[in-house]
């Protein structure tokens, strides 16, 4: 299932993750694990936040998935199902 992983990072454990030259490697883990179709950085209520799309095989992936960014970045982490608008078009020709 495709799903968007919203990380947004606790301010003090970014900010020592920047000091320490950390945030880079613990990004360039987590892309390299998850093999998402996209990601991106930005700044959502305040915070620092990473932005994943990738396909999550099954519902049990997801401890592996959020705990390094709960243990290294003290974030807020959020899965939400997400699909791209061939996925729409074919959900919607099942409308009746």
């Amino acid at each position: 299932m495709r799903v968007l992983l919203t990380a947004q990072m606790d301010t003090d454990k970014g900010n020592q993750a920047i000091k320490d030259k950390t945030l880079p490697e613990i990004m360039k883990a987590a892309i390299g694990a998850l093999q998402p179709e996209a990601a991106y950085f930005g700044a959502k209520e305040g915070c620092r936040t990473a932005f994943i799309v990738f396909d999550l095989k099954q519902a049990s992936d997801i401890p592996s998935v959020a705990e390094p960014f709960f243990r290294e970045l003290g974030a807020k982490v959020e899965f939400i199902p997400v699909m791209n608008f061939d996925d729409v078009q074919s959900g919607l020709g099942r409308v009746d």
